[in-house]
Formats: C-alpha cells, sequence, structure tokens
C-alpha cells in the first residue's frame, strides 16, 4: 500500500517503498499481488491497483507509505497487518 517517496505525492523517485515492492515482486512465485499507489493513474512496471479491490482481495497488507486514503480504511480481522508507516492505531 503505497509506493510513493513520501505520503500524498506522486513522486516516485528515490522510493524505498518502490524499491520493497520490486524485490517481493522479483521473488514471487505465482502468488498474486496488489501494488496500490492512490496519487498515480499507471504505472510502466507494475500494475496498479484500487485500494479499495486490494483491500477486499489480499490476505496480507503491507503499509509502506501513510498516504491519507489508508488512514480511514476499514481493515477486518481476518486481515495480517504489516504497518510500516504509521496507518494502524
Amino acid at each position: 500500500m503505497g509506493i510513493a517517496f513520501k505520503p500524498n505525492i506522486d513522486d516516485l523517485r528515490e522510493s524505498p517503498a518502490k524499491y520493497i515492492a520490486q524485490k517481493v515482486l522479483q521473488n514471487a512465485n505465482n502468488e498474486e499481488y496488489y501494488i496500490v499507489e492512490p496519487n498515480i493513474n499507471s504505472h510502466k512496471v507494475f500494475k496498479l491497483t484500487h485500494y479499495s479491490d486490494a483491500i477486499n482481495k489480499a490476505d496480507i497488507i503491507a503499509f509502506l507509505v501513510a498516504h491519507k486514503e489508508f488512514k480511514t480504511l476499514k481493515l477486518g480481522s481476518d486481515k495480517v497487518v504489516l504497518d510500516f508507516c504509521g496507518i494502524v492505531d
């Protein structure tokens, strides 16, 4: 959830979150991943998913950037949440 350099911007240059997403996808073994970046519409490398779709479909949710859209999401208790940026209270 989030690949921008910092919250609420569309700049992906030098983004640690983008690097993490690339590494995860390189090691994917036919697993399905949802890459979410609400501040851009498309990307040349990543197939982007709307955050509400990703929340509904994913079993594990990793918050990498604290975008404002993520702060109001309702997360089910059936989700494993990895919060690296302070989204979840």
